[in-house]
Order: structure tokens, then sequence, then C-alpha cells
């Protein structure tokens, strides 16, 4: 655990750049704030670094792995050198000098999430990142809060909460990357957040097994097909959705055999359904209902899924930059706000956002070489 002997009130803001390789496969996003990792956050410039499709495929390969082995440390150091290659790029875009960033929060990528039994692996060497970079880095986020019986996931509420403290509460803002989370903050800072089920990884994997594209770009394909309403209702059979949150899910805990017969189109709009549904069914377990919907992550930039979501809801919805945050970037600022408060030894996850019993800090230190 990374200790500190100054008071939270003693130190200023700091820059802090986070990383972040999301479950759909789609590339690294980084990101530079300044913040003292509590109320203070300004966001500054951030980018995406697209993974090429040999690393995609590495990646992809070695989902769900459990043990280190050749394909596994191949993959892990290519994903490493594509971060570095983001943290380098994202320095020159912006004319920041690497001695300028005080932390770098290193999520890694998640290649197995399985608390149940105690265990979460995000692969990625925060040690040759930190030595190539030359500048300290935080990773490990989720284990301390997994060998505290949390969920370990998700972990950006609390970057969630501080980012929209002048927006009317209760407020509910939905992240839809590869899985889809939600964070609800009551009116008295209440923080209560879960994995609602698939976020876009079924769809992406149905397109790619289908037709060897990474997305449905627009939802272009699930608008030319009909939702296959008994498999749809199966889907959401799945005893995880009758499970009270905080809860958390694999990438991969869904079967998708049941849409194996059916055709592209109808596959796609029944994923896209089955993401919709399994977020609204969500909304039962929060104390109040929101003021509004939030929504960040990739899913947002798809048309047919966000009006599929929002006739579920039976309430409006909006992207992100509705309020000017940039949701490119936002998961991405949340692993950087966390580093920092990482370095000052705040929680990082409480008992309403990951059923950890007590308020947990997290996050292990990797010094630079300089």
């Amino acid at each position: 655990m990374v200790t500190t002997t100054k008071r939270l009130d003693e130190l200023a803001p700091v820059l802090a750049l986070g990383l972040m390789s999301g479950t759909s496969l789609d590339g690294v996003d980084a990101a530079l704030i300044r913040t003292d990792g509590a109320q203070q956050i300004e966001t500054l410039g951030s980018l995406t670094l697209p993974y090429s499709p040999v690393l995609r495929e590495q990646i992809r390969a070695v989902l769900g792995s459990e043990t280190y082995s050749d394909s596994v440390t191949s993959a892990e150091r290519a994903l490493t050198l594509a971060h570095i290659e983001a943290v380098k790029k994202l320095l020159a875009k912006e004319a920041v000098e690497t001695s300028k960033v005080h932390i770098i929060g290193f999520h890694g990528h998640t290649l197995m999430h399985r608390p149940e039994v105690g265990r979460t692996w995000q692969f990625g060497d925060a040690t040759l990142l930190a030595e190539q970079t030359d500048i300290d880095v935080v990773a490990n986020f989720r284990e301390a809060d997994v060998a505290a019986g949390g969920e370990g996931a998700p972990l950006a509420p609390a970057f969630h909460a501080a980012l929209s403290d002048k927006l009317e509460r209760p407020i509910a803002i939905l992240n839809i990357g590869g899985v889809a989370n939600v964070t609800w903050i009551g009116a008295d800072e209440t923080l209560l957040s879960f994995d609602t089920g698939p976020g876009n990884a079924l769809i992406d994997d149905w397109i790619f097994a289908r037709e060897g594209r990474t997305q449905d770009v627009d939802g272009r394909l699930a608008l030319t097909g009909n939702v296959d309403e008994a498999v749809l209702r199966e889907l959401l059979s799945l005893p995880y959705f009758d499970r009270p949150p905080p809860k958390s899910l694999d990438r991969n805990a869904f079967d998708v055999g049941l849409i194996q017969s059916l055709t592209n189109a109808d596959g796609a709009v029944t994923l896209t359904a089955f993401t919709a549904a399994s977020i609204a069914l969500g909304e039962r377990y929060f104390p109040n209902p929101p003021s509004r919907w939030i929504v960040t992550g990739g899913g947002r930039l798809n048309p047919v899924l966000m009006a599929a979501l929002s006739e579920r809801l039976g309430a409006p919805i909006e992207q992100v930059e509705s309020v000017g945050w940039n949701g490119d970037a936002l998961e991405a600022q949340a692993f950087a706000y966390l580093a920092v408060r990482s370095l000052r030894q705040l929680p990082l996850t409480y008992p309403g956002t990951t059923g950890v019993a007590n308020p947990t800090r997290g996050g292990r230190l990797f010094k630079a070489v300089s």
C-alpha cells in the first residue's frame, strides 16, 4: 500500500495521467487531469490509441486466462508497449514535459474477474511502464478490495461523485463499455454502483464472429433486424439480474449460445435489446429514481442502443457531453484521479460501490528508475 506522511489538506493538486484499456478491445484511452484526489478536478487533454488488429487478437486470445503462459506474457508486453506509446503521444500532443506529470494511473486489461472466488486479474507490466516513461505508476487498483471481500468493480464511482458534485441529485451515470455499469448518486451523497449486465462486448463479438468487423457501427446491422423476444426473455432470466447489488461481471459471463440460430441482423438487434433491457432492470435497485441519466462509454455512440434504452427506461437519456464531460476520456480520467487518491491514502471503494465491508484504499506504487 502506498504511504505518505503529509495530510491531504497540505497537498496541492497535481498533474496525473490515466490509462484505460476497456473490455471492448478498441484501444488505449489516455487522459491528463489536475487533481487533489478529492473535490478539485481539472480535466485536460486526452487521446485514444486504437489497437492494431494483431494486438487486438493477441489480447482476445488470452481473455479468461488464469495464469501466465508464453502467449499471455507476449500479449502483456505488447499491451504495455501500446500504453507507453499512448503516454508519449499524449504528452507530445499537449506539450507537457515528463517531469511535470506526478503519477500515472494504469488499469491494465482485465483477463479474468471472479470476485466470488477472490480473484481478479488485470494484466500489464507496470514496472516496464514506469521505466519507459520515467513517471511513477499506480496499478493493481482492484486487488485490495477483492482481498477484503469486495467485488473489485466498478471503480469509477468516487470519480463520478466528485465530477458531478454540482449536478442535480439523484443522478445515474451509466457507462456502456464492454460491460455496462451504473453509478447512482443520491442527494445525500449516497453511492450505489454495480455492473448492470452486458455492454458492447457481446454485440462486438457477434459482429466479429459473423462478419469479421470489430463493431456494429451506428447500430446499422441491428437496425435491419428483428428482436427475437423468446431468446431475449431467456437471456433476461439469468440469475445475475435478480441478484441485489453491489455486483460485478466478467466480460465472458454470458453464454450467447441461444442466439446462434439467428441471422446476423436479428442476433445484433437481440443483443442490443439485451444490453438495454438489462440496464433497465437495474433501475429497480435504486433507492429513488434519478433526475437524469447521463451515458458515457462507446455505447453512447450507438443510436439504436440509445433509442432502445430510452424506450425501456421511459425516461430521457443524454450523452455525458451534454454536461461538458468527454465520454471518450472519462474512464482514463477516473484512473488518473484514483492514482492520486491511492497516493494520498484515500478510499477507492465503498460498501455501496463494491460491497466491501468498509471504505477501502487500494493501488500499488511502481517507482520510475531515475
